[in-house]
């Protein structure tokens, strides 16, 4: 997918995985901005989700199990005691359906489906999903997502591109910037098993609403991972309100994240080890990336104060989230 602004996107159907995405720099060059593998056997041995559609509830779901209307459901505990990103053989494994999409606009889009039938990786209902990718003249990624179900279950999509915005083979983002619009954040203990409460970032590390070093901070953060953040405040694009930007000084890309999800999970590479080595031939350091992932609060089921991600029958379910890249002179101001 080439949008009119050079910004290019390739995917397959398995996972739903973006391959590569090409954004110019402020010279004009362009550079692949997402971490990934460079052949299809190599996603299918396994990786840490790279680009790929994750669910059907991305994130962690406590002890894995959930109990609705009164019937506990068992799922795998594919992220000892937890259960992450869908099980075992979830939606970031599956081979997705791809049609394009013509619209009005001109702007090329595609659309992926699939049907997860009932009692998959234990999760109760047959649902059918369409995650459509579009690529806009002025330089967004666009994902859109559709869900309907027969029977009620736990549903949140997220998608999981590592970005690094230097680009893919140009090492760690820790002197990439990172601003985050929130107030709180959800903790976790040290199996990343979610807190269920809200915490203030006020005098944290976790407090982002101000930009800062991506290297100043992660030293900081528990497990050197990242945090959750609830989506807030008022809608500022039309694809929801904006929850975070990054940015990288070296090249003049900027990444503004826009959602009508409700939490940001932000994860900074850190299980990474310099092992894997990328479709460049490069092998990725610990933060070689940075996932800005748009999800509903994963362990909703059993905690639906922080968050309602249960899909009923004849109640389908839309999202969409939007990264919309752009590009800083030197000395241009660009935080919000």
């Amino acid at each position: 997918m080439r949008g009119a602004s050079g910004l290019t996107v390739e995917a397959m159907t398995y996972g739903g995985i973006v391959m590569k995405m090409l954004v110019p720099d402020r010279d004009g060059h362009a550079a692949d901005v997402v971490l990934g593998l460079s052949s299809l056997d190599e996603y299918v041995a396994g990786h840490p989700y790279f680009g790929a559609i994750t669910g059907r509830v991305a994130g962690r779901i406590t002890d894995a199990a959930f109990t609705l209307d009164g019937v506990r459901y068992p799922l795998a505990r594919n992220n000892p005691p937890n259960h992450l990103h869908g099980g075992v053989v979830g939606f970031d494994k599956k081979i997705w359906k791809a049609t394009p999409v013509a619209r009005e606009d001109g702007a090329p889009s595609l659309r992926l489906e699939y049907r997860s039938p009932d009692g998959e990786e234990g999760y109760p209902g047959t649902v059918d999903v369409a995650v459509t990718y579009t690529v806009t003249t002025d330089n967004a990624f666009v994902i859109e997502t559709f869900a309907s179900t027969d029977k009620t279950t736990p549903f949140s999509l997220t998608h999981h591109d590592y970005f690094n915005l230097g680009g893919e083979a140009s090492g760690t983002i820790e002197d990439h910037l990172l601003q985050v619009h929130a107030n709180a954040y959800i903790g976790t203990d040290d199996r990343y098993t979610l807190s269920d409460h809200l915490e203030p970032v006020d005098g944290r590390a976790e407090d982002l609403r101000v930009p800062k070093r991506l290297g100043d901070v992660i030293p900081l953060l528990p497990l050197r991972h990242g945090a959750l953040y609830p989506v807030c405040g008022p809608k500022t694009s039309e694809y929801g309100p904006e929850i975070a930007r990054l940015f990288d000084p070296a090249s003049g890309r900027l990444l503004r994240c826009s959602t009508t999800q409700t939490h940001l999970q932000v994860y900074t590479a850190s299980a990474f080890d310099g092992t894997i080595r990328g479709k460049s031939g490069t092998l990725y350091p610990q933060h070689a990336g940075i996932c800005l992932e748009c999800e509903g609060y994963a362990n909703g089921a059993n905690a639906p104060q922080m968050g309602n991600i249960i899909l009923r029958p004849g109640e389908p379910q839309r999202h969409v989230t939007a990264y919309a890249f752009s590009v800083q002179q030197e000395g241009e101001p660009w935080a919000r």
